[in-house]
């Protein structure tokens, strides 16, 4: 069985030569099962105070031969890194469903399950270990703007709250055998500062680390996160963590969302990655881009040398990941570019001092 430091090997390695692929969505699986209120709650949650039906998280505990399941269809269709299924598995975001003190447990068991998954598919072609990313969504709060449009100073969480939350999610996850941390999903980058914080306070604490993967997500054409940053900026605001990769996933389809690729892909000096949406979501919140064409414009991406790591977002299914996998898989890897030492600051929009 390889160990994290083979498979970490492994990926650095094969990132200079290939495309690596990310697996797909998890909710947009999930929902394929149908699964009702009492599946959510299985025996161990049956007296449960309040609904949990929508819990994804949950079903790490309840429903593992489902995730398992997921897994092992985004493996097959090509995907080398598992994310694993703890978007929402911090005290913050659980404290919807009253499940804060169960968040450690799901990072632990939602990354154990990746891992066995991962392990099965690395037996079966040991030349090609798969590798599991912990997780780490954005929380369902913001630490730079109020939810109270009369209050504009109110915050209904603080930096050091989301700081210990994430340090928590990032401890189980490692504890439950991730390779890779990844905070995705970022609409907030003071959020994500604190993700980065508490996961460099735990490296410094065990006396060990791993990679960390960065993507942020933005709100709509504009090209900006919900706080208000351009991705160069928020790219700025983050490199000195010095991550694997940084990229973009979540809210726009490929189409709208290249643009924006194309600009972080010209100032980052890491891998970057992307996993868009399979387009925009219909009236009915459903998603429409078919595999066909979501991996014909992820292929002109990457024949553009424009990324390093690529997968699918909301409404992507195994069969979006197999086409995007087969699409680029003898398309060389976007070259990492070598810029010009600069004082690199950012607000809103970025700003390079550059004499």
């Amino acid at each position: 069985m390889s160990t994290r430091e083979d498979r970490l090997a492994y990926l650095e390695a094969e990132s200079k030569k290939r495309i690596i692929i990310l697996d797909g969505a998890m909710g947009t699986m999930i929902q394929r099962y149908n699964l009702t209120e009492e599946d959510y709650r299985g025996e161990r949650f049956a007296d449960w105070p309040q609904d949990v039906k929508g819990n994804n998280d949950l079903l790490s505990l309840t429903k593992p031969e489902v995730i398992k399941e997921i897994h092992k269809e985004y493996l097959e269709a090509g995907a080398d890194i598992l994310g694993t299924n703890t978007f929402s598995s911090t005290t913050i975001a659980q404290a919807d469903y009253a499940m804060e003190d169960l968040a450690y447990e799901m990072n632990v068991e939602s990354a154990r399950i990746a891992r066995e998954v991962a392990d099965e598919m690395t037996a079966i072609t040991p030349d090609r270990p798969r590798l599991v990313a912990g997780a780490m969504g954005p929380t369902n709060r913001t630490c730079s703007i109020s939810p109270d449009v009369n209050d504009p100073g109110y915050r209904n969480v603080s930096f050091d709250e989301l700081r210990i939350a994430y340090k928590s999610a990032a401890k189980g996850l490692l504890e439950g055998g991730s390779d890779i941390l990844i905070v995705e999903t970022i609409f907030d980058t003071l959020n994500a500062k604190a993700a980065l914080f508490a996961i460099e306070e735990l490296f410094d604490e065990q006396g060990w680390s791993v990679p960390i993967m960065i993507s942020g997500t933005l709100t709509d054409a504009s090209g900006r996160t919900l706080s208000g940053q351009t991705a160069e900026a928020f790219w700025n605001s983050v490199r000195h963590v010095k991550p694997f990769s940084v990229g973009l996933n979540c809210a726009l389809g490929a189409d709208l969302m290249r643009p924006h690729i194309a600009a972080l892909s010209n100032v980052a000096e890491v891998r970057v990655s992307t996993y868009p949406n399979a387009g925009l979501p219909n009236e009915m919140g459903g998603y429409d881009e078919t595999p066909e064409e979501m991996s014909e414009s992820l292929k002109e991406w990457a024949e553009s040398g424009l990324i390093n790591i690529v997968g699918g977002c909301c409404g992507t299914t195994p069969a979006h990941i197999k086409d995007i996998a087969d699409s680029v898989a003898h398309v060389k890897p976007r070259e990492i570019p070598k810029l010009d030492v600069k004082m690199r600051l950012s607000g809103l929009e970025s700003f390079n001092v550059t004499s």
